[in-house]
Protein backbone atom coordinates (compact mmCIF):
# COMPACT_ATOMS: atom_id res chain seq x y z
CA UNK A 1 0.00 0.00 0.00
CA UNK A 2 2.77 2.45 0.79
CA UNK A 3 4.38 2.14 -2.37
CA UNK A 4 0.62 3.02 -3.90
CA UNK A 5 1.11 5.93 -2.21
CA UNK A 6 4.29 7.05 -2.92
CA UNK A 7 4.09 6.71 -6.61
CA UNK A 8 0.96 9.04 -6.29
CA UNK A 9 2.41 11.72 -4.08
CA UNK A 10 5.46 11.72 -6.09
CA UNK A 11 3.38 11.86 -9.35
CA UNK A 12 1.45 14.54 -8.31
CA UNK A 13 4.05 16.78 -6.70
CA UNK A 14 2.56 16.25 -3.10
CA UNK A 15 3.72 16.67 0.35
CA UNK A 16 3.25 15.07 3.29
CA UNK A 17 3.65 15.88 6.90
CA UNK A 18 2.75 13.50 9.68
CA UNK A 19 1.59 14.41 13.39
CA UNK A 20 1.62 11.52 15.55
CA UNK A 21 0.64 10.26 18.91
CA UNK A 22 -0.63 6.68 19.62
CA UNK A 23 1.52 5.89 16.37
CA UNK A 24 4.75 7.21 17.75
CA UNK A 25 6.33 7.39 14.41
CA UNK A 26 5.31 4.79 12.76
CA UNK A 27 3.57 6.19 10.22
CA UNK A 28 6.68 8.56 9.63
CA UNK A 29 8.85 5.65 9.63
CA UNK A 30 6.47 4.04 6.69
CA UNK A 31 6.55 7.18 4.44
CA UNK A 32 10.82 7.08 4.92
CA UNK A 33 11.10 3.07 4.12
CA UNK A 34 10.25 4.01 0.70
CA UNK A 35 13.36 4.99 -0.97
CA UNK A 36 13.27 8.20 -2.42
CA UNK A 37 10.47 9.40 0.23
CA UNK A 38 12.53 12.63 0.74
CA UNK A 39 10.66 13.68 -2.92
CA UNK A 40 7.32 13.97 -0.68
CA UNK A 41 7.86 13.75 3.50
CA UNK A 42 7.84 17.19 4.20
CA UNK A 43 8.31 17.16 7.93
CA UNK A 44 6.91 14.81 10.81
CA UNK A 45 6.37 15.11 14.24
CA UNK A 46 5.34 13.07 17.84
CA UNK A 47 3.24 14.75 19.80
CA UNK A 48 3.03 12.56 22.28
CA UNK A 49 2.17 14.72 25.29
CA UNK A 50 -0.87 17.33 25.50
CA UNK A 51 1.85 20.10 25.85
CA UNK A 52 3.40 19.30 22.75
CA UNK A 53 -0.08 19.37 20.49
CA UNK A 54 -0.63 22.46 21.93
CA UNK A 55 2.96 24.36 21.63
CA UNK A 56 3.93 22.43 18.27
CA UNK A 57 0.00 22.50 16.53
CA UNK A 58 -1.82 25.14 18.13
CA UNK A 59 -4.37 22.76 19.45
CA UNK A 60 -6.38 24.81 22.20
CA UNK A 61 -5.68 23.85 25.99
CA UNK A 62 -9.74 23.76 26.13
CA UNK A 63 -10.78 21.23 23.27
CA UNK A 64 -8.10 18.75 25.54
CA UNK A 65 -9.72 19.89 28.83
CA UNK A 66 -13.15 18.93 27.65
CA UNK A 67 -13.13 15.90 24.63
CA UNK A 68 -9.30 14.56 25.60
CA UNK A 69 -5.95 13.97 23.29
CA UNK A 70 -8.32 11.13 22.35
CA UNK A 71 -11.06 12.39 20.49
CA UNK A 72 -12.26 13.25 16.74
CA UNK A 73 -11.89 17.61 17.62
CA UNK A 74 -8.32 16.70 18.76
CA UNK A 75 -7.60 14.59 15.99
CA UNK A 76 -8.63 17.71 13.58
CA UNK A 77 -6.90 20.70 15.32
CA UNK A 78 -3.77 18.46 14.93
CA UNK A 79 -4.03 17.93 11.26
CA UNK A 80 -4.98 21.22 10.78
CA UNK A 81 -2.39 22.89 12.97
CA UNK A 82 -0.14 20.58 11.42
CA UNK A 83 -0.83 22.23 7.92
CA UNK A 84 -0.70 25.61 9.74
CA UNK A 85 3.04 24.93 10.74
CA UNK A 86 3.91 23.07 7.75
CA UNK A 87 1.80 24.17 4.72
CA UNK A 88 1.95 20.75 3.31
CA UNK A 89 -0.08 19.45 1.03
CA UNK A 90 -1.32 16.53 2.94
CA UNK A 91 -1.24 16.47 6.87
CA UNK A 92 -1.98 13.44 9.06
CA UNK A 93 -2.43 13.23 12.74
CA UNK A 94 -2.66 10.07 15.04
CA UNK A 95 -4.63 9.79 18.43
CA UNK A 96 -5.12 6.83 20.27
CA UNK A 97 -4.92 4.20 22.93
CA UNK A 98 -2.50 1.24 22.15
CA UNK A 99 -2.83 -0.11 25.28
CA UNK A 100 -3.02 -2.44 27.15
CA UNK A 101 -3.93 0.43 30.15
CA UNK A 102 -5.21 3.64 29.34
CA UNK A 103 -8.17 2.30 28.01
CA UNK A 104 -12.32 3.73 29.38
CA UNK A 105 -16.04 2.47 28.69
CA UNK A 106 -16.36 5.79 26.62
CA UNK A 107 -13.12 5.36 24.79
CA UNK A 108 -11.83 1.39 25.21
CA UNK A 109 -7.97 0.47 24.01
CA UNK A 110 -8.08 -0.01 20.39
CA UNK A 111 -9.56 3.39 20.04
CA UNK A 112 -7.77 6.04 17.33
CA UNK A 113 -8.72 9.25 15.59
CA UNK A 114 -6.93 9.85 12.12
CA UNK A 115 -7.54 13.40 10.94
CA UNK A 116 -5.75 13.84 7.18
CA UNK A 117 -5.97 17.52 6.31
CA UNK A 118 -6.05 17.80 2.28
CA UNK A 119 -7.89 20.12 -0.30
CA UNK A 120 -8.59 22.09 2.52
CA UNK A 121 -10.75 20.05 4.39
CA UNK A 122 -10.00 17.78 7.43
CA UNK A 123 -11.39 14.52 7.40
CA UNK A 124 -11.32 12.59 10.52
CA UNK A 125 -12.04 9.02 10.98
CA UNK A 126 -12.63 6.53 13.66
CA UNK A 127 -10.73 3.34 13.81
CA UNK A 128 -11.78 0.71 16.48
CA UNK A 129 -9.79 -1.87 16.96
CA UNK A 130 -10.17 -5.63 19.69
CA UNK A 131 -8.85 -4.25 23.09
CA UNK A 132 -6.80 -7.93 23.46
CA UNK A 133 -4.14 -6.89 20.23
CA UNK A 134 -0.75 -6.54 22.02
CA UNK A 135 0.72 -2.85 21.60
CA UNK A 136 2.74 -3.05 19.18
CA UNK A 137 0.96 -4.81 17.35
CA UNK A 138 -1.47 -2.33 17.80
CA UNK A 139 0.39 0.63 16.46
CA UNK A 140 1.14 -1.26 13.55
CA UNK A 141 -2.40 -1.98 12.94
CA UNK A 142 -3.50 1.55 13.37
CA UNK A 143 -0.40 2.61 10.85
CA UNK A 144 -2.03 0.40 7.99
CA UNK A 145 -5.87 2.16 8.83
CA UNK A 146 -4.26 5.70 8.36
CA UNK A 147 -2.58 4.46 4.80
CA UNK A 148 -5.80 3.28 3.55
CA UNK A 149 -7.65 6.10 4.71
CA UNK A 150 -4.94 7.78 2.79
CA UNK A 151 -5.10 5.84 -0.14
CA UNK A 152 -8.69 6.34 -0.56
CA UNK A 153 -8.72 9.93 -0.46
CA UNK A 154 -6.07 10.34 -3.14
CA UNK A 155 -6.70 7.29 -5.08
Amino acid sequence: MIEKIAKILTENNLTVATTESCTGGLLSSAFTDVSGSSAFIHLNFVTYSNEAKEKILGVKHETLEKYGAVSEQTAKEMAEGLNRVTRADICISTTGIAGPTGGTDEKPVGLMYNGIFINGKCNIFKIVLPPQIPRTEMKKLFVEKVLQNLYGLIN
